[in-house]
């Protein structure tokens, strides 16, 4: 906190004296009365709550700390407490709840999937869904399933790995190989969600960005009575070949505007990892904005007669 605040902190039993310039000063207090509100309302002060409350210092906004203490959404299967630790965290826990449709974008761990997947468990342990659909698309990272070994199955849980630790974390892998059995949870490829109606299920689809605009049609078109469908996604890592246009980036601007559909965006403000990956994304955001936009050629400027390329 001194290096990140430019202040010098001193404790004495449970009194702190901060010292330094003006501005480090008030925004140090700030930071430290935030990690109080958290810590007196029973929230853990691991690293990253106290880089938060850092942060939101340095906003001027250390006072909304306090809203993080919001309703527990899950106890794991090991009866650890799953809530939101970020703001953005927090209004994308209550898009989910108030919405049928709810769009979460944002960089990796912000906790997107993982959120919505206890959300799904949290309405199904509560009656209000009979069945929980996971599925993201099968083709990432360059890799496509036919060139891989080994069968379908082993193909394609790879892909899916990352649903399947979260329904584990939160509803122990015995309780879970169960309801997969009995058809209660399903965790698939979204080829495999073409020609259906989903009733009274909570529906995930993860890794959006790699849809393309007629599998997220197809994708959400699926959707039938009593259902809730969150779709999570980053559009900064599209593994689409270029040609192609991301179903995700296309869909949340022509769904923009339509009531029960939310769209929340979080950023790397929300980044609930080590802190090497919020720096990272950090980095690759500013590269992004640095990188000189490539002029398209004007090969008929009918006012000169040049002819003109990109440089």
């Amino acid at each position: 906190m001194e290096k990140t605040l430019g202040s010098a902190i001193i404790c004495r039993g449970t009194t702190f004296k901060v010292t330094g310039d003006d501005d480090n000063v008030n925004n140090t207090i700030s930071a430290l009365t935030a990690m109080e509100d958290l810590y007196k309302r029973g929230t853990d002060l691991d690293e990253q709550a106290v880089r938060y409350c850092v942060s939101l210092a340095f906003e001027n906004n250390g006072s909304k700390a306090r809203e993080l203490t919001g309703e527990l959404v899950l106890l794991t299967s090991k009866g650890k407490p799953i809530r939101a630790k970020t703001l953005g965290q927090k209004e994308y826990l209550k898009a989910i709840e108030k919405n049928s449709i709810t769009f979460g974008v944002g960089p990796a761990g912000t906790g997107k999937t993982y959120l919505a997947v206890a959300m799904a468990v949290k309405a199904f342990k509560a009656g209000t869904v009979s069945r929980i659909i996971l599925t993201r698309p099968a083709v990432e990272a360059g890799e496509r399933l036919g060139f891989l070994p080994g069968d379908l199955q082993s193909k394609v849980d790879p892909y899916l790995r990352p649903l399947y630790d979260g329904l584990f974390d939160m509803m122990g892998a015995e309780t879970f190989r169960k309801l997969v059995e009995k058809g209660v949870i399903e965790v698939a490829p979204l080829a495999y969600m073409r020609g259906r109606t989903l009733d009274d299920s909570f529906i995930i689809l993860d890794e959006a960005q790699n849809t393309t605009k007629e599998q997220m049609k197809m994708f959400l078109t699926r959707m039938g009575m009593g259902s809730k469908v969150v779709v999570t996604g980053d559009i900064t890592q599209i593994d689409l070949p270029r040609e192609k246009k991301s179903g995700l980036k296309d869909a949340m601007q022509i769904l923009k505007n339509i009531d029960d559909i939310a769209i929340v965006r979080l950023s790397e403000k929300d980044v609930v990892r080590h802190k090497l990956v919020q720096d990272i994304v950090k980095a690759y955001e500013k590269a992004a904005a640095e990188k000189p936009k490539i002029e398209k050629p004007n090969f008929n400027d009918r006012k000169t007669g040049k002819r003109f390329y990109a440089k």
